[in-house]
Parts: C-alpha cells; structure tokens; sequence
C-alpha cells in the first residue's frame, strides 16, 4: 500500500477569477475537493508546502490525508493538478474523495528493474526501450501500490514484455485488459538490435524500429500533435494540467 501523505487546507470561501488571482499572489493554492456523498468544497493551500510534496512521485498515487483544522481530515487522491505554463508555481489543484469501500481508478508509476542484470541490458548492439512509464489500475485503498515494478532482469535480445504480463500486486488489477477484445494488450518493454553506425539510446532504437518498418513495407506511425493545456477554474487563465 502507497504512504499517507498529509496536505494542510483551509475551507475557501471567496471563489472566482479575482479570488483565486489574490491567493496566488499570496502564495496559496485555490483547490477543490469532490466526490462520495458530500458536496463540492472550496480549498486553500500553501503553495510552498504543496510545490515541496508534489516533488515526490508518490504524491500522484497515494492515498493523501486532507487536513482541515485541527480535527477535520477526509482521505482524497490527486484528480487533477494545473501548474503555471513556465513559472515553478502550481495554479488549481482538484482532489477526489475516497471510501474504503470504493475501488479507485488511478494511474501509477511503473518502475523498471533489473534492466542492467538482462543478457539484453549486456548485450552489444541491443537497447531496451521503455514502451510505457505508467499504467491505469484498479484497488481499493488499502491495496493501492505507489508504483508497480516490471522485472527485465530475464530479457534476451528481441523480448518483448506485453501488458498482460506483468506481476500486479495482490487486489489490483488493470481495466484496459478486463475489457473483452485481443487489441486491449500493449508493450511495456521490448529490445531491439541496433547497427553500429546508429550508435545507442532512444534516436538508435527509433532507427532500428524504422527501418524494420520499412523493410516490412509498413509506415511508421505519425506522432500526435500535443495537446494544448486545458484551462483550470471556470473564467480562469490557463494552464499546463496533470492527471
């Protein structure tokens, strides 16, 4: 189970654009909590604590303790965070409120071991490529890992370690392999063999991957125009998010 990691709040009740614009110059953080069977409820944060526990990756998937006053916590998760498009300043954070009786549906970190131990890793000529650095799961609370490790410490070169492969902890599972259908499983990991004069590392395997792309008369997949940043509280300026 993820670490419980306490945030300070206090109840906000002025709202709106101006509202959210004088805290921030403050130094506090507009947030909201939702969700379970309470209505929707204004917050404020420190935004120097806030900034210093978002530098933890299990930040994003633990179970965090919102703290209001002295005897006041509900237990919530991240749903949502929006930071300022250049500034180190958080702008709006939303948070879910969760029960533990309730599965949560959340993505965590996947952790790769063992990579350097592979005959893969040790080979010449060969990289490890990284297909995924994260993953949707489904836990209750109690069960919610903050990471989920995938072992490549018996890779050989041309391996490929599919979705529906890796060892999950006990009472957590993956949605996208529940849902009916053979295309619902994905790559995490694979090797691939490079040429010499493609060098090593990520622009290496992309090479090797294209020209045996080319070589089976395939085109490689264009990649996707980034998304442009949504906008956070209604009527607010916009803002790079994080889910």
């Amino acid at each position: 189970m993820s670490e419980t990691i306490t945030v300070t709040a206090e109840i906000r009740e002025d709202v709106g654009k101006g509202a959210s614009r004088r805290l921030r110059r403050d130094g506090k953080v507009p947030a909201i909590i939702y969700g379970g069977r309470h209505d929707p409820v204004s917050l404020t944060l420190q935004q120097d604590e806030l900034r210093h526990a978002s530098e933890n990756e299990a930040f994003y998937a633990s179970i965090l303790e919102i703290k209001v006053g002295e005897d006041r916590t509900q237990q919530a998760v991240i749903r949502d965070m929006q930071r300022h498009p250049f500034k180190p300043e958080i702008m709006h954070v939303d948070f879910m409120r969760v029960s533990a009786q309730e599965v949560l549906r959340i993505s965590v970190p996947i952790h790769f071991v063992g990579e350097e131990l592979s005959p893969a890793g040790k080979a010449s000529g060969v990289v490890i490529q990284h297909q995924m650095t994260e993953v949707e799961i489904a836990a209750l609370p109690k069960d919610l890992p903050e990471y989920i490790p995938v072992d490549l410490s018996h890779m050989e070169a041309g391996d490929v370690v599919m979705l529906s492969e890796i060892s999950l902890p006990e009472g957590v599972t993956i949605p996208a392999l529940a849902i009916p259908g053979e295309h619902q499983d994905s790559t995490v990991a694979n090797a691939v063999h490079v040429k010499a004069d493609q060098g090593t590392g990520a622009a290496a395997a992309a090479e090797a991957e294209a020209a045996l792309a080319d070589e089976l008369g395939e085109i490689p997949e264009e990649e996707a125009p980034s998304a442009e940043p949504e906008e956070g509280e209604p009527g607010e300026e916009g803002g790079e998010r994080e889910s």
